[in-house]
């Protein structure tokens, strides 16, 4: 055959067409031959001569062509696919036959074996090196994406079937290996590595469900292995991920966008797809798996925030995507962990060193990672603690928060691991003795952590844990029997070490008396041991003597140092843990040891009760001159009396706290026991009052307000449920002496505030079982109850009229209570809020069999709260309480939410709230800003809120007038909210807040237009089918602008205040053109595919061009006439400051910057429409008046008066002022 080329062309056409008729007839035998075909191209494609074609002619290229078309029309059999394709590869081909041949490979895949695919993939990369490297790829992707399906729904399908089409380990095997020959082919091939970016680039602007799928994903994360493309590919699916989710929530908040766009499958969860289907040894994606669960983690994560709580409402929005991408990074790697046993160290290293080496930066995601990591098994990461126990190593350089973080997530470790264990206690050893206070306070809660952990042989059931070991305690039960010995003289043992950090700063002892409670409460017999210290440290600050007053030595407590003074020993915490661990320990473990007949260890028990009983009745007994505290005592913060004054007085009212709720809680409704309560609350109160005024005087505002109450969330539960809901005849006469006192009632209801506002702000309220959710919620649904039920049957009119008091009526503060509930509830107990609203209802005792949806529950709530509102809405005027107002409308706002948008009770609830815009005319701005925002909030997700948006603005148009003086206003009055006081600055900018979200919706409805358009490869013949399912979304797109240009257009001809509304109009504007811009390059593209642009789009360039541009042109001479007008005035009046005129002059510039940006917004609309009219064939031009040029001439007459003027008036002020006002504009127009 090396003579092939010296044949005639016809012998070589004879052979040509011999080979091709055996492949289509099925004729090769083993396929041996194959090998001469591209011999035989090859010399036909290098022949001059003309060779005979049926009744014409063709040259050697054509006719190769020729029969490669008719080689790839035909039938293949499919045993000889891969020699065919391989035999491709030595063919010299053109593009377009490289097409071809790509085509019909494609096309064979899904007639063949699977385990033939793998080869015939590599051959067809060799092949793309010729050409056609997208399709090839593309091609690839769609096969095994359309295969995924069909798999995922055969397995979800009915489990009876036997039959399925491929085994899952199969499938994923020959994934895994044309994965390998896809990554092999880029690394050979970089130009192939381009292209498949490419694709990642269009998935992620476009529609993404073409090309992203969990095969392409696992192939993208294999190429992050070769060095070159890694970064790239890593930035594409961070910022896929990342729009993925802001997609959804866009999708999410409104129902226009929901009719528009089909719900797609969400990335991530194609990404957990890849990480389970990685299991079947992919180990060529898990690293690349693991490191984008890392970056998402790094980028996403909390961020530190400078200012606290500012920065996080602001970024609200914005945050929410980011929690989903950094919870995504995290299931990453803990599903991968579970997944692969030969990356765990690798994780769990990565990890660690980001705990210990990002202390001041917020970690609380990677201790939750580490948590579950270790939840799912501590006997697998035995073999890992080597790196555990050298990051103990760091605690004590660490932040507080995050050792307690790190030891409650190593917390299973420790009872499976001794070597672990034991290398902890001798960290925190040290730790304890080290020089920074933070080290001290980081060995203590290890210390109390162990203590609660390990449990002595005897200690009662934790039932009550706060925090259950999970998973972990089934390898821990193993041990715990022969261990409970070991672990008394172990817990003893650490007692003896805490024992000593009683004489440290008060910040450690309060941590210590913090945690003992829980102590106790998780290892009952270690009680002997902590009341015993509590009293032993007790009486070291309490005077023996029964007649002594006071009966505490505050003295004691203080520390003074020179000119420092500060707190030695928080004695109302002592006294707090001493009250609850008595309490707990009478309920829980005296019991018992009646029934065992055990005496012996009641004595410290006794002791504790009647030292508390000598306290209360001493401390009722005691003046405020015997603590030296009276009016006239000095609480400034300047000297050393008052700093101590002041501790001391706080230490007095934490310490009447805590006698408060121990006598309410061993009153069993006495009288007696409850006129002790009042006397120490007017004690607690008489201090709280001298404190404020104190601090009103000084104007430094720290009040008591700083100080968390020290009563309990239970107690004040069980005391608001007693004051307003105890209605038992036995104990009517002593709870009529805690309600005879309205100061009492009130101060019940705003300490439960306090309670809410803390768990709003941290998560967790402060005080026993505060760090327990299940006990929390228990507890909020109760004072929830007792709120409702006050507020309701007592409205705030009815008290108030009574009597005229200082402070807010109980009945608002209840409201204020139930508003910040709501929210709480939502932000942490979501998945609860079914029982949350079951227990409000818990009142009618309903059967259980009919199940009431949240919708329904919610709605009831909702019914009592609009009565109320009604109630005040129906008031008069002088009477009108805004804040209650405002407060029923956030509640009604937080409520609202839990409404499922489809149902009827939706509806009814926006219908009500239209209802009252339209007809209540209140001039209270927050009030009508909140309200109009509930009806925005409601209404988008009902449909679009564009015509709503127009009437409004008709409105504003028709209260503030026109900025042509001479024209006459209709005022159209759709609502009533809408009135002089309210309009200008309130309703304005939200309603142009309202119109940026339109447009935002919009604008990404147009780029995922363009993503589509850009991907359509359209054959001529069918250049119309392929865009039509895109014209519902184009017409929906043209209604809103068009609608929204009629909102601007009413907008722009009113006559608004300067400031903030007219800037927010000009940016706002700026955005409606720069998005009709787009909307027009859209079509530009449209157009290059023969297709015309539809009416309705002239329609709206007509509407453009007539009802706006103009308008926008008088709009910005009205706003310069305004800007010339003010400065002069502002320098007539003040001739003598000559710093008036630099500043009015740099404000006119500040609220002008946005009117070049419009001006330019505007001339680029009209640029591109001429394009659009050329490329269309239809005039869009007609309509619109080309902008005036807007050089600028010296005109002389105007310049002869200004020097006229300026000879007039000697002052140079003036003369500088006027030069000022004429040159500005000039030089803003030169820029232009």
């Amino acid at each position: 055959m090396l003579e092939v080329h010296n044949f005639p062309g016809a012998l070589l056409v004879e052979l040509a067409n011999e080979f091709v008729d055996a492949i289509k007839e099925g004729n090769l035998m083993n396929g041996k031959s194959l090998e001469l075909l591209p011999i035989i191209f090859t010399a036909l494609a290098t022949k001059k001569e003309n060779l005979a074609y049926g009744k014409g002619e063709l040259s050697g290229e054509e006719y190769k062509k020729q029969l490669i078309n008719t080689l790839c029309s035909g039938r293949w059999d499919h045993q000889f696919v891969i020699q065919l394709t391989s035999m491709f590869k030595d063919v010299p081909l053109t593009a377009e036959e490289v097409e071809i041949v790509v085509e019909k490979v494609l096309t064979m895949f899904s007639k063949l074996n699977l385990q033939e695919i793998p080869p015939l993939v590599c051959q067809l990369l060799v092949l793309s090196s010729k050409g056609s490297r997208k399709r090839v790829l593309e091609g690839i992707i769609a096969f095994f994406n359309k295969l995924d399906k069909q798999h995922s729904e055969e397995q979800s399908g009915d489990e009876l079937l036997d039959f399925v089409t491929v085994p899952s380990g199969e499938l994923r095997h020959v994934e895994g290996t044309i994965i390998l020959h896809m990554v092999f082919a880029i690394k050979l091939d970089c130009e192939l590595g381009r292209e498949l970016l490419k694709l990642l680039k269009a998935g992620q602007q476009g529609d993404f469900s073409s090309n992203i799928c969990p095969f392409s994903i696992a192939l993208f994360l294999s190429v992050t292995r070769i060095q070159r493309f890694e970064e790239q590919v890593f930035d594409l699916l961070k910022s896929l991920v990342i729009k993925s989710f802001k997609d959804l929530q866009l999708l999410q908040g409104s129902k226009f966008l929901q009719n528009l766009v089909p719900h797609r499958c969400c990335v991530s969860t194609m990404i957990l797809e890849v990480v389970k289907n990685s299991v079947h040894s992919w180990d060529h994606v898990t690293q690349g798996l693991v490191e984008l669960g890392f970056i998402l983690m790094d980028s996403y994560g909390p961020k530190k925030i400078p200012d606290g709580k500012t920065n996080e409402a602001s970024s609200g929005l914005s945050r929410m995507p980011n929690q989903h991408a950094c919870k995504l990074g995290a299931n990453i790697l803990l599903e991968t962990f579970k997944i692969h046993e030969m990356i765990r160290q690798e994780i769990l290293e990565q990890v660690l060193n980001r705990v210990v080496t990002r202390g001041s930066s917020p970690i609380t995601h990677f201790i939750d990672l580490l948590s579950d990591i270790i939840m799912y098994s501590p006997l697998v990461l035995q073999s890992c603690s080597s790196k555990v126990t050298e990051t103990f190593d760091y605690l004590s350089f660490l932040p507080l928060q995050t050792v307690q973080g790190l030891l409650k997530a190593v917390q299973p470790l420790l009872k499976v691991s001794l070597s672990v264990r034991d290398s902890l206690i001798l960290v925190l050893r040290k730790a304890m003795f080290a020089s920074q206070l933070d080290a001290r306070k980081s060995a203590v809660a290890g210390f109390l952590l162990l203590l609660k952990n390990f449990k002595v042989l005897g200690s009662l059931s934790s039932s009550q844990c706060s925090q259950s070991i999970g998973i972990s305690q089934v390898h821990v039960d193993v041990h715990s029997r022969y261990n409970s010995v070991a672990n008394e003289t172990f817990c003893l043992e650490i007692m003896d070490s805490l024992r000593r950090c009683l004489g440290q700063q008060a910040d450690v002892r309060l941590m210590l008396y913090e945690g003992f409670y829980d102590v106790l409460r998780r290892n009952s017999q270690l009680a002997n041991s902590i009341m015993q210290t509590l009293l032993s440290q007790l009486k070291q600050f309490y005077e023996p003597e029964p007649d002594m007053l006071p009966p505490l030595k505050l003295e004691a407590c203080i520390l003074t140092q020179g000119d420092q003074i500060s707190l030695q020993e928080p004695l109302d915490c002592l006294l707090c843990c001493i009250q609850h661990c008595l309490a707990w320990y009478k309920s829980r473990v005296v019991p018992l040891q009646q029934k065992e007949e055990e005496e012996e260890e009641e004595g410290f028990y006794q002791d504790l009760d009647d030292m508390l009983e000598s306290i209360t009745s001493r401390m009722i007994k005691s003046e405020l001159e015997d603590f030296e505290l009276d009016k006239s005592a000095d609480f400034s913060q300047n000297t050393g009396i008052g700093i101590k004054n002041n501790i001391c007085a706080f230490l007095v009212m934490g310490v009447c706290e805590v006698l408060i709720e121990y006598n309410f809680s061993i009153s069993n409704f006495s009288k007696n026991k409850f006129e002790e309560v009042l006397s120490l609350f007017m004690c607690y109160k008489e201090l709280s009052d001298i404190l404020n005024e104190k601090a009103g005087k000084s104007k430094t505002k720290m009040a008591n307000k700083t100080n968390d109450s020290f009563l309990s969330m239970k107690f004040v539960s069980d005391l608001l449920t007693a004051l307003f809901r105890d209605s038992t005849q036995s104990h009517e006469e002593s709870l009529s002496v805690l309600r005879s006192s309205s100061d009492f009632m009130r101060y019940a209801v705003s300490v439960a505030l306090q309670k809410v506002q803390q768990l709003k702000e941290t998560g967790h309220v402060s005080g026993p079982d505060g760090q327990n959710p299940e006990k929390v919620f228990q507890n909020l649904c109760d004072i929830t109850r007792v709120l409702l039920w006050r507020y309701t049957s007592i409205p705030t009119s009815v008290e108030e009229s009574g009597k005229k008091e200082k402070g807010k009526s109980i009945s608002l503060l209840c409201l204020e209570g139930l508003q910040k509930i709501f929210s709480a509830v939502q932000l942490f107990y979501q998945p609860k809020i079914h029982q949350f609203l079951r227990a409000l209802d818990a009142t009618d005792k309903e059967e259980e069999e009919v199940e009431v949806s949240v919708t329904q529950r919610a709605a009831f709530q909702i019914r009592q709260f609009q009565r109320s509102l009604l109630n005040i809405l129906s008031s008069q005027e002088e009477e009108f309480n805004s804040k209650e107002a405002l407060l029923l409308v956030t509640v009604l706002s937080n409520l609202s939410k839990l409404l499922e948008p489809s149902s009827t009770q939706f509806v009814q609830m926006l219908s009500w709230t239209t209802e009252i815009c339209k007809e209540n005319s209140w001039e209270d701005a927050s009030f009508c800003k909140g309200l109009m925002n509930l009806l925005f909030s409601l209404h988008v997700l009902c449909k679009s809120p564009v015509t709503l948006l127009r009437d409004l603005s008709q409105d504003i148009h028709g209260h503030l007038g026109d900025i042509d003086q001479d024209v006459e206003v209709e005022k159209t009055n759709h609502f009533a909210m809408v009135n002089l006081r309210t309009a200008a600055p309130t309703v304005c900018l939200l309603l142009l807040s309202q119109a940026e979200k339109v447009l935002e919706e919009v604008d990404w409805l147009i780029t995922k237009l363009k993503g589509q358009v850009s991907q359509e490869i359209i054959p001529e013949e069918a250049s119309s089918q392929p865009t039509l399912p895109n014209q519902p979304i184009e017409k929906a797109i043209i209604i809103q602008l068009g609608t929204l240009l009629t909102f601007f257009h009413e907008l722009v001809q009113t006559a608004l205040p300067s400031g903030s509304c007219v800037d927010t109009l000009l940016k706002d504007l700026c955005k409606m053109y720069t998005i009709l811009t787009a909307l027009v390059r859209y079509y530009l593209q449209v157009c290059q595919h023969s297709r015309g642009i539809p009416k309705n789009m002239e329609k709206l360039v007509k509407l453009s061009g007539s009802h706006l541009t103009p308008l926008c042109y008088s709009f910005i001479s009205y706003i310069q006439n305004k800007m010339s007008k003010s400065p002069k005035h502002t320098g007539e009046k003040k001739k003598e400051k000559t710093a008036a005129g630099p500043t009015a002059m740099a404000r006119a510039l500040r609220e002008t910057k946005p009117i070049p940006n419009l001006i330019f917004a505007i001339e680029q609309y009209e640029k591109f429409l001429i394009h659009l009219s050329k490329r269309s064939k239809v005039n869009l031009m007609q309509h619109i008046k080309l902008s005036t040029s807007r050089d600028f001439k010296i005109k002389g007459n105007i310049l002869d008066m200004v020097l006229q003027e300026d000879e007039d008036e000697d002052e140079e002020g003036t003369a500088s002022e006027l030069e000022g006002q004429n040159k500005e504009p000039a030089k803003k127009k030169r820029k232009k």
